[in-house]
């Protein structure tokens, strides 16, 4: 009987051991297996919702490598279960408690063995794309970074330059190194013109290691904010970072710059010192080197009168949301122009593009989806435009606290619930990490205390949107909300 007993603990507990391994897998995945990114993930969050965590049913994507690692990870529990069963009871249960205990360090320890591999095979992959690379002589390299309006800039530019080249262009968010690779050698052939490569990165050196094997002529720097600033642990590295596709380019190359990012705007002296053939600032503000004029913002258009400083001008009137993508469209447009393309041309490319961020929900309700977006300015420019576009309905926020912002997370939040406090009648929010700054800089902003409020739970979020939208009212939802909530609002 006393043996049947130590078989059903053991049994137990190697299941509730193998639970809480498939989350912290599920989270090393999410990060893309950084440690940056995942010790970022932690911080300011208290010690009591870290250890609810562990009990959460998260798995892991299924991968050749997740299940690699969970195979072995399976093998290794089950030996040391099958060592420890022959103990006495005492220290049967004392090193189920060791175990349980160290077990997040030993996961992470044991899922970072695989890196040594996976860092090795990159390696060789970046290599054999870069020798392919080499061979292309005639190929254009278009390379887009920035930390925010990577992906929007370059489906703008492809949809410009498909008109009059052969394009390629790196699929939705791809671009981590091996994506990019796998692209030039998996994708790139021989009748390709022009390669426009989306490239992000989490600490330095990493864009510079890309552009080696990019070798861009063309770089576009979209804007510089306080994304993942706990990775990059400041932002004079943040800077640096994003500056290394710049300094990467060849003497003959050109530059696309965002005249409206202050960060980048302060850092025109050093710019100018760079010896670069072309260096091309973008404003949807002021005059620049390309700028836009007589703007117009509509629910489900913007339009613009895009000026160069040689004259060329034509009226853009594109199916965008916001007038945060104009500035998208012009440095989308200073390339197109500097490889041979008019205005006039430009503008007739933009009339394909189309927007499919604002859809048709439950109960009539507009829903403005960017559950993709996770990004300070992003959400700031998006409540802009439900300011500027959606002046006689209620606005409805509902989104995450932001995560990875370092030590200025704080200040970002309550600068976020400011703006929320000064143009939605609702905010919800799904995570408490920050909920106390939003909260306050929503009231700052003008929103009653009632009017913001902590709902994780998607069904507890339909219910209150349901209680105070009307036909016709707009919902903006931002950064990963819960996926169950789109079902109930019926836009997937």
């Amino acid at each position: 009987m006393a043996q049947l007993i130590k078989i059903i603990i053991a049994v137990f507990w190697f299941l509730v051991f193998a639970k809480m391994f498939l989350f912290w897998l599920w989270l090393w995945q999410l990060k893309n297996y950084h440690l940056g990114r995942f010790r970022a993930h932690f911080e300011g969050q208290k010690i009591k919702k870290i250890m609810a965590a562990w009990y959460r049913v998260k798995l892991p994507l299924a991968t050749k490598k997740t299940i690699l690692i969970t195979a072995l990870w399976f093998i290794l529990q089950g030996a040391f279960f099958w060592v420890i069963f022959s103990q006495a009871d005492s220290n049967f249960r004392l090193l189920i408690l060791l175990w349980l205990f160290f077990l997040p360090i030993i996961s992470s320890i044991f899922i970072s063995i695989f890196q040594i591999p996976t860092w090795l095979w990159q390696i060789y992959m970046m290599k054999k794309a870069q020798a392919k690379r080499k061979l292309c002589k005639n190929l254009i390299v278009v390379a887009i970074t920035g930390s925010y309006g990577k992906t929007t800039t370059k489906n703008f530019l492809s949809a410009m330059l498909s008109e009059k080249f052969s394009v390629l262009s790196t699929e939705k968010n791809i671009n981590a190194e091996i994506g990019l690779a796998q692209t030039i050698l998996n994708k790139l052939k021989p009748e390709h013109q022009i390669l426009i490569a989306e490239v992000g990165a989490y600490h330095q050196g990493k864009i510079k290691q890309v552009c080696a094997m990019l070798k861009p002529q063309i770089g576009i720097l979209t804007g510089i904010n306080e994304q993942h600033l706990a990775t990059f642990g400041s932002q004079k590295n943040i800077i640096k970072a994003k500056f290394e596709l710049i300094e990467a380019l060849p003497e003959q190359g050109t530059a696309i710059l965002n005249g409206d990012n202050e960060k980048i705007s302060n850092l025109k002296s050093q710019i100018s010192n760079l010896h670069l053939k072309s260096k091309i600032f973008c404003s949807s503000e002021t005059k620049a080197d390309i700028w836009a004029e007589d703007i117009k913002i509509e629910k489900e258009k913007i339009s613009f009168t895009g000026v160069s400083q040689d004259g060329d001008r034509a009226r853009f009137e594109i199916n965008l949301i916001g007038q945060q993508n104009i500035i998208n469209v012009l440095m989308a447009t200073a390339i197109a122009k500097t490889l041979g393309m008019t205005m006039a041309e430009i503008a007739l490319a933009c009339q394909k593009i189309r927007s499919h961020s604002l859809k048709q929900g439950i109960n009539d309700l507009n829903i403005l989806n960017y559950t993709y977006s996770a990004n300070p300015s992003s959400i700031i420019a998006h409540l802009d435009y439900l300011k500027t576009a959606w002046l006689q309905t209620s606005k409805i926020i509902v989104m995450p606290c932001l995560i990875e912002l370092g030590n200025v997370s704080k200040d970002v939040h309550y600068k976020i619930g400011q703006a929320i406090g000064q143009v939605c009648d609702l905010a919800i929010i799904t995570t408490q990490d920050r909920f106390k700054e939003l909260k306050q800089g929503a009231l700052a902003g003008g929103l009653a205390a009632d009017k913001i409020l902590l709902l994780e739970k998607p069904e507890q979020i339909l219910e209150k949107i349901k209680a105070i939208a009307r036909p016709g009212d707009i919902i903006l939802l931002e950064s990963r909300v819960p996926s169950a909530l789109l079902t109930l609002l019926n836009i997937v």
